[in-house]
């Protein structure tokens, strides 16, 4: 029992590191979209997407940080963390087909590996339920 709790307790706190290292990537690159930045407006021109897809984007990843971060909601939280992976998954596939360098790919590998292990660690409490059909024949 005393290790199970020792378990949990780790978990919940790679847990929570990861997902604060996860928000404020995603806030500050989602700021940084928002502003229309010229770095990343040449980042995004580059990889072939038109500008104002830098404010969809933006306000999505606010709003997922919102969702993750807020109490219950776990479905909620489910489709913010859906909507992360495609995002980060997205760019990391669009720098390696543009050929971008390792330095330009890695902040999109980063984030992405940041919400994978938010999502794997993620406390039971701020998981959907699942339901087993067999248990309900």
């Amino acid at each position: 029992m005393e290790t199970q709790n020792k378990s949990q307790k780790r978990n919940r706190i790679i847990y929570w590191i990861f997902t604060i290292w996860m928000a404020l990537g995603m806030v500050s690159t989602a700021i940084v979209q928002l502003m229309k930045n010229k770095d990343e407006l040449a980042n995004f021109t580059n990889l072939g997407y038109p500008a104002y897809l830098m404010t969809i984007i933006g306000v999505w990843k606010l709003l997922g940080v919102v969702a993750v971060l807020i109490p219950k909601r776990p479905l909620l939280k489910e489709w913010a963390y859906a909507g992360f992976f495609f995002v980060m998954s997205g760019a990391l596939i669009s720098h390696i087909i543009v050929g971008d360098t390792f330095g330009r790919t890695f902040p999109a590998l980063l984030l992405l590996i940041l919400v994978i292990i938010s999502w794997y660690f993620r406390p039971s409490d701020r998981k959907t339920a699942v339901i087993n059909p067999s248990e309900h024949v």
